[in-house]
Parts: C-alpha cells; sequence; structure tokens
C-alpha cells in the first residue's frame, strides 16, 4: 500500500495564456488527498489561472475523498471565475461528481454570514427565546395530557419507574439536603442575632428563622439540590436515548416517550419534594436553634416562638404547594432539556447544563410569583 501512495502525486503546468493542467495519478483516497489538496491550493493561489483543465486518465482508484477534492475544485473555480474541464474521467467517477450541484453549494455559502451586527444578535435572541418558550408550552400541555391519561388508567404508568426514581430523587438526596438545610439555618440565625440584639430583640430569631426557612429558604434550597442532582440526571439519561435513537425506537413501536419516560419522573419528583423540604425545614430549625441556645435563651423559648410563627398555612404553603410546584418545574426542565438534546459529542452536556440552568430559573420566577400573590392574599 505504501507504495501506491508513493506513486499517487499531482503534476501542474501553466502555458503563456494562463491556462493550468493538473493530472492527478495514482490512489485518490483519504490517506493521500490531504496532501494532493494542500498542493493543488498552493498552485491555484499562485497560478490564478483563467481555465483549468483535470487529466483524470491515470486515477487508479478515487473514492469519496478524491470526489471531494474534484468537486472542490469545481466550487473553487465557480468562486474565482475559471472554469473547470476534466479529461479522462470514468463515467463511474462522472456520474458521482454530478451528484453534488456547484450552485446549490456556492449559494449555501453565501447564505451563511460568519459576523453579525448587534441588532442581528439581538433578534436572534430574542427568535430562540420565543421558540423556547413555545416548546415549553407544547411540553406542558403534552405532560399534562399524559399524567391525566395516566391517573385516569393507572395501569399505563410504570410504576416500578415511579419508586425507583423517588429512590433516586428522594432517598439519595437526604444528606445533602439536611446538611444545606442545617448550615443555611446556622448561618441565617448568626447573620440575624447581632443587628437584632442591639435593639434588644434577639430572642425575635427564632421567628425570623422559622418564618424564613419555612416559607422560602427551606423550599428553594431543595429545588436548587434537585436542579442540581435530579433535573441534570434525567436530562443525560434522556439526552443519551436521543443520540442512540431509543426514543425514536419507542415512538416506531407506537409508545408515548412522555407518557413512557417523562411522567414517572416528574411524578416522583413532585412526591419526593414536599418531603425533602420538610427534611431541609427541620434541620434548619435545628441548626438555628442551637445559635439561639449558644446566646443564653432557654430551648423551650425558642420552641414556642417558632409555634407562634408557623401555622398552618405557612406550612401549607411552604412545604406543599411549593415543593410540589417546584418539583414539578425543576423535573420538567430536565425532561425537557433531554429530549432536546442534538448531536454531537457535547450535545449531553450542553442539555444537561440547560437543564440545570432552566430548572433554577423556573424555580426562582416561580418563587417571585408566589412571594407577590401571597402579599396581595395577605398570608
Amino acid at each position: 500500500m505504501s507504495n501506491v501512495h508513493v506513486n499517487t502525486r499531482v503534476r501542474s503546468e501553466v502555458d503563456t495564456s494562463g491556462n493550468l493542467t493538473f493530472g492527478y495519478s495514482g490512489r485518490l483516497d483519504a490517506a493521500t488527498v490531504g496532501t494532493l489538496w494542500r498542493q493543488t491550493a498552493e498552485v491555484l493561489r499562485s497560478a490564478a489561472p483563467k481555465r483549468v483543465s483535470v487529466l483524470a486518465d491515470e486515477i487508479a482508484y478515487c473514492d469519496g475523498s478524491g470526489v471531494g477534492l474534484l468537486f472542490w475544485l469545481r466550487l473553487r473555480g465557480r468562486r474565482d471565475g475559471f472554469s473547470v474541464e476534466f479529461k479522462g474521467l470514468r463515467e463511474d467517477l462522472a456520474a458521482r461528481l454530478e451528484m453534488f450541484d456547484v450552485e446549490a453549494f456556492a449559494a449555501a455559502g453565501q447564505g451563511r454570514r460568519n459576523h453579525f451586527s448587534l441588532p442581528d444578535k439581538v433578534g436572534h435572541y430574542i427568535w430562540g427565546f420565543l421558540e423556547d418558550v413555545g416548546e415549553h408550552l407544547a411540553f406542558v400541555g403534552e405532560l399534562f395530557t399524559a399524567t391525566v391519561k395516566c391517573l385516569v388508567r393507572p395501569g399505563q404508568l410504570r410504576w416500578k419507574d415511579v419508586f425507583l426514581t423517588a429512590e433516586r430523587a428522594g432517598a439519595n438526596a437526604v444528606g445533602i439536603v439536611a446538611l444545606l438545610g442545617f448550615l443555611f439555618g446556622l448561618i441565617m440565625a448568626f447573620s440575624s442575632a447581632m443587628p437584632l440584639r442591639r435593639f434588644g430583640a434577639d430572642v425575635y430569631v427564632a421567628d425570623l428563622a422559622a418564618i424564613a426557612l419555612v416559607r422560602v429558604i427551606g423550599p428553594f434550597i431543595t429545588a436548587v439540590i434537585l436542579a442540581g442532582r435530579s433535573g441534570s440526571a434525567y436530562a443525560a439519561e434522556l439526552g443519551t436515548m436521543k443520540i442512540n435513537d431509543e426514543i425514536d425506537a419507542l415512538t416506531t413501536m407506537g409508545l408515548e416517550p412522555v407518557r413512557f419516560l417523562v411522567v414517572p419522573k416528574v411524578l416522583a419528583t413532585m412526591l419526593v419534594t414536599p418531603l425533602l423540604t420538610v427534611i431541609a425545614n427541620l434541620f434548619g430549625l435545628i441548626g438555628s436553634g442551637i445559635v439561639i441556645l449558644s446566646i443564653g435563651f432557654p430551648l423551650v423559648t425558642y420552641i414556642s416562638h417558632v409555634k407562634s410563627a408557623v401555622d398552618v398555612d405557612v406550612l401549607l404553603i411552604g412545604v406543599v404547594l411549593k415543593g410540589i410546584v417546584f418539583g414539578g418545574l425543576v423535573a420538567g426542565a430536565g425532561c425537557l432539556r433531554g429530549l432536546q438534546t442534538q448531536t454531537g459529542a457535547s450535545a449531553v452536556g450542553i442539555s444537561t447544563t440547560r437543564a440545570v440552568v432552566s430548572g433554577i430559573i423556573l424555580v426562582v420566577m416561580a418563587e417571585g410569583l408566589f412571594a407577590v400573590l401571597l402579599h396581595f392574599l395577605g398570608i
């Protein structure tokens, strides 16, 4: 094979009229075309011909790479204004070369723009945002329809996947949720104890910690943890299935991917998020209680203030309602980004990153809506 590659070469000759002649011999394959392509490009840059003739009668073998080189010569002639003529080209190679339209390729190249002006970029991002919003709305509708079908006919739901997802997203996250809840309660109590002591109101650190943890911090940090752990895992799992054409295979078999793959994950996450929120709140109160005890107040005083600050309405909203909503948002965002995975080596990583970012943004937006709504309701 090495001798064949040594005999593979390109000859070039320019006459006084500016006509350039290339003569290719030997094998034009993936192993030799790279060198021939560079040599051909160097000759074209230096010669600036008016006409190019290609002597192809000595080509012993030509694969797709070689056809690409010959087609590139035509495309280069179309761009630089010289004609290209092939002499002695075998009929099978000529037929393969004619499969590609030079004008179509040239038009496609002219349609691409490498640089955008500021209005172009703004319009491009706005259009992409609107498309993303539309895909979110369509996904929400499809997910709602599939969920209702599964609730009406529970036999259509894969309960084994629901329990498995609940274990991975819920039970396996208890440790990190408890740790972060404890640290947030500790930090918040320490940060508020000293300023309140200036006014002789340091005992109300217990009220502040209880209200902040139950209403805002507990469900919020739980949702952020789920976005980083579970939302990214959902996106990676579905993204890998998308790249391996497993989701297309499900569709071919008559199985709805949303009902078959997404609904179990979303339902399981919505079920375990309130429970994880309770754990985050509990350990947060333990952390803030340690601070209260360290500044000289008895435990009974701390418990009394927590009971007076947190009523049933606050518990239901902060634990149950926000937990269910935040869990659905995080799981839905992760599954959607997984189903949107494109092709390529970095596609799954991109989908995973988008899942985490989308989940956190949706949770922050939902928290803002809850704050405004509860303010107007007086809760």
